[in-house]
């Protein structure tokens, strides 16, 4: 449930009816906006049923929450978050770019990348040192070492840095090096990773899943709220469908839905969406012009002998370009890049 005070309401009547909430039991969780604070409660509601509390003073009405998800439900924050990484905000003024490899390789070949993604405008560099593959024989990552490679790159480039995370061990690894976590679409129901993830003090990265409902990723960002972090940004980056055309099925359509249901960020990945590098720009625009918050895109050096999703990798120069176009949508949506 959520409680809406009344446009003005002081700050003691707000701590009374958060002090009510606290003793019951349950959970408040305080939003407010520029006219309104909101309080959303979490817990059984039934031990607030005899407590009146819509004739407490200054408390304007109280409006049932029917979906399972709460934290990140937008009637429990009505304005869109903004999730600070460092200097870099992702949120509705900004359009956010992770780019890089799919793979970490080895140290030459990142800081090569890192430069030219920089260069072209990226805030930050992305690179799986966890590789979970189809198949057990595919290249699965350096671990530990391709974060220590991550880490040197955001420090000379000025970069920020993203990597996917696959274990509670991974995890534990990343966070000494990295400045955000990556939780992948074959883990968006792995609810105990989830739970790490919220405690692991690092904003975090939510891709949907393969074959997940949008009310199904929510509840996995839920996870993570309800653990302690509330900053989680949402990937989509294409579903399972019937058509083979391309390795996914690109969602658009998920991130006008995010934007009506939940006060989170959205980026989108047209990389892993479609598998083939020719379609990663235009979907890129088509993203931003639905009101994406960010990109993430698969560059490499040499996509033709990449150790992982060459055939998605986008070379320096066509990332350029797209880096370049995009600049026209950005000024159009109102964001800056």
């Amino acid at each position: 449930m959520i409680i809406v005070m009344k446009p003005g309401a002081p700050k003691s009547a707000v701590d009374k009816v958060e002090e009510l909430i606290v003793t019951k039991g349950l959970e408040a969780h305080l939003s407010q906006g520029k006219e309104v604070t909101i309080i959303g409660v979490v817990g059984n509601k039934n031990k607030l049923l005899n407590e009146n509390i819509e004739l407490m003073p200054f408390v304007d009405k109280i409006v049932p929450v029917t979906e399972s998800y709460k934290l990140t439900n937008k009637k429990f924050h009505p304005e869109p978050s903004r999730i600070k990484v460092g200097d870099v905000e992702i949120g509705p003024d900004t359009l956010t770019v992770m780019a890089g490899p799919c793979a970490v390789e080895n140290e030459e070949q990142l800081m090569t990348i890192a430069r030219e993604v920089k260069k072209a405008g990226a805030q930050f560099v992305r690179g799986g040192a966890y590789k979970p593959r189809t198949s057990p024989y595919s290249f699965q990552g350096l671990e530990e070492e391709g974060l220590k490679y991550m880490a040197k790159a955001g420090r000379e480039f000025g970069l920020k840095t993203i990597c996917e995370v696959i274990s509670a061990e991974a995890i534990d690894a990343a966070v000494k090096y990295v400045d955000m976590i990556q939780i992948g679409a074959r883990n968006m129901q792995n609810f105990q990773l989830l739970r790490e993830a919220g405690q692991s003090g690092l904003p975090v990265l939510l891709k949907r899943g393969l074959a997940a409902t949008i009310d199904e990723w929510l509840n996995a960002a839920e996870y993570i709220i309800s653990a302690g972090n509330p900053n989680v940004v949402l990937c989509e980056r294409g579903i399972r469908t019937f058509e083979t055309s391309t390795r996914n099925t690109l969602d658009l359509s998920a991130v006008p839905v995010i934007k009506e249901k939940s006060h989170l960020p959205i980026i989108v990945d047209p990389s892993h969406a479609t598998g083939v590098y020719s379609y990663v720009s235009p979907l890129a625009k088509a993203a931003v012009a639905c009101g994406a918050d960010g990109l993430m895109i698969e560059v490499h050096n040499d996509p033709a002998h990449a150790l992982s999703d060459g055939p998605q990798s986008l070379t320096f120069e066509n990332f350029d370009r797209l880096m370049a176009d995009l600049q026209g949508y950005v000024k159009l949506a109102g964001r800056t890049l």
